[in-house]
């Protein structure tokens, strides 16, 4: 009997991901490699418009008492689901994209005359508030979540490794080394990441975690 093809998930997935790759006769490893956790904050100085690149983010503001007060405001985010989670608790999402880079350019062009305040997490890349600096955009940031390293030794010899954000793979390579595995990545940034270790990268088509999952049912079906 053929021994099975083992695969390592840098977060722990959804019982329903997990299903998908397990029927497609793929055996999982998983382990959380960060930690997010919500931050206390104050909600004072507030823009005119809001800026959310992650679930993360959406998910602290919403458990702040006077979240209420901010569904008047206009919002531009990073991510489908994102947008979905922002909508769902009524909030107003005029633009969504992507990558942070697609937003800030349509932020740039379109939106430029707004002013904004831009909920981040600790470990948050400085794509976005780099670009609005250097077009002369009003912006302020408030930090509502902690990111944290979870660093592991893992002991299997996967084939594939799944990353899902660039502290997950700077959390993997702290006890890990990536030798012939296929590198599945969520997207550019995380991508860019890895791209000192390892060419072997397979990037999805849409930065979603089930678009990772069908990446990796296609290459070993």
């Amino acid at each position: 009997m053929a021994k099975s093809i083992q695969i390592l998930s840098t977060k722990i997935l959804s019982p329903l991901q997990k299903q998908e790759l397990t029927k497609a006769g793929l055996e999982v490893i998983e382990a959380d490699f960060i930690k997010t956790e919500n931050k206390a904050f104050e909600l004072k100085n507030l823009n005119e418009s809001l800026i959310f690149t992650s679930q993360n983010a959406v998910h602290s503001v919403l458990s702040n008492p006077k979240s209420e007060e901010l569904k008047s405001k206009n919002v531009y985010c990073v991510g489908l689901k994102t947008k979905f989670l922002l909508s769902e608790n009524g909030f107003n999402v005029v633009a969504y994209t992507g990558y942070a880079s697609d937003l800030a350019e349509i932020i740039t062009l379109i939106y430029g005359n707004e002013s904004y305040t831009f909920f981040s997490g600790n470990l948050r890349r400085d794509t976005l508030p780099e670009a609005l600096k250097e077009n002369g955009i009003k912006f302020n940031e408030i930090q509502v979540y902690e990111t944290t390293l979870q660093p592991q030794k893992i002991k299997a010899n996967p084939e594939a490794i799944l990353f899902f954000s660039p502290s997950g793979v700077k959390s993997y390579l702290k006890d890990n080394t990536i030798n012939k595995q296929i590198c599945f990545c969520i997207g550019e940034t995380t991508a860019e990441a890895l791209s000192k270790i390892t060419k072997n990268i397979i990037i999805a088509d849409q930065p979603t975690i089930e678009d990772v999952i069908e990446d990796v049912i296609h290459e070993y079906k």
